[in-house]
């Protein structure tokens, strides 16, 4: 994953941005390579910022587009803009949110043949991969200078009918549940789960890994439980799932409280990232996935042994 997908990614991508644009490419290069055959398209529009209007585009891969129930993975890819005062210093936003994208097409790459079968053996439910562009604001948050891109989808999906058979139905009725990735990999994150109504699949998230801790597959992770906490209380965050909540879909939110001590700063670069922490969570988030889809059988609570 570091090579192929992060490094990439460590690069200056406020909307617009020549960065942006090679972001872009390269995601979509990724995923248009793999063999379970994704379909990815753009959602490219033009809102008026406080620097006068500026392009966006949201990125949105859907392993089977005729499938009527969708697990959303989701994550912004655009990165912090600073002014040119800044002499030269770049923002990586290396948590923010360039590992959560580079977690998400390892996650594509790693789970290929299953996902290659899956769309087969259960036509009905699909994985949906969503990476959006200005989450960041360009000059100070406000309702309508953040989200840029996720506003700009959810309005639109609530506008889209579902399918031709249920024209009452917008695509936003298809998202089973919407998780979505931020400010991931520095070292010991802890998440809570705001929304009483996926408490489940967040238990679900620690049953994994503990689970995997069980079996001797997370690195540098003394106890069985340190990333997800159901009962650890956190308060609301705005980012990129907010549109999609207000419109009663079902989210996830994959945020530790507090948030990395480099969150907005220049040092959330390669450096500060911790890459067994990081390699954990592809691991958790790999099994959540296909077990959700039920994409092959679960991971079993204590190793085999053999006769």
């Amino acid at each position: 994953m570091w090579q192929r997908d992060l490094m990439p990614l460590l690069v200056t991508r406020y909307p617009g941005s020549a960065g942006s644009q090679a972001v872009q490419e390269h995601i979509k290069t990724t995923l248009s390579s793999l063999g379970a055959g994704w379909e990815v398209t753009e959602d490219k529009f033009v809102s008026h910022t406080p620097y006068g209007p500026l392009p966006f585009t949201n990125l949105i891969a859907t392993l089977n587009p005729s499938a009527r129930r969708r697990l959303v993975i989701a994550c912004h890819y655009d990165s912090k803009y600073y002014p040119p005062q800044w002499h030269g210093r770049e923002f990586q936003g290396a948590t923010d949110s360039a590992v959560p994208c580079a977690m998400m097409l390892e996650l594509a790459r790693a789970l290929d043949e299953e996902l290659k079968a899956h769309k087969t053996q259960n036509p009905n439910l699909t994985l949906q991969l969503i990476f959006f562009d200005g989450e960041e604001a360009l000059f100070q948050w406000t309702s309508t200078d953040s989200l840029y891109g996720s506003r700009h989808l959810a309005s639109k999906m609530e506008a889209t009918p579902h399918s031709e058979e249920d024209p009452d139905t917008n695509q936003l009725h298809g998202i089973d549940l919407f998780v979505l990735l931020d400010l991931i990999g520095a070292p010991a994150p802890r998440f809570g789960n705001q929304f009483p109504n996926t408490a489940p699949w967040f238990t679900r998230l620690q049953d994994i890994e503990k689970r995997l801790h069980s079996l001797n597959q997370l690195e540098e992770h003394p106890d069985s439980v340190q990333y997800f906490w159901p009962d650890y209380l956190v308060g609301g965050v705005l980012d990129d799932h907010i549109p999609f909540l207000n419109r009663g879909v079902r989210i996830l939110h994959l945020i530790p409280t507090p948030f990395p001590p480099v969150w907005h700063t220049f040092d959330d670069n390669e450096q500060h990232l911790d890459r067994s922490t990081i390699q954990n969570l592809n691991k958790i988030l790999q099994v959540f996935v296909l077990e959700y889809l039920n994409a092959r059988p679960v991971i079993q609570s204590t190793p085999h042994h053999e006769p």
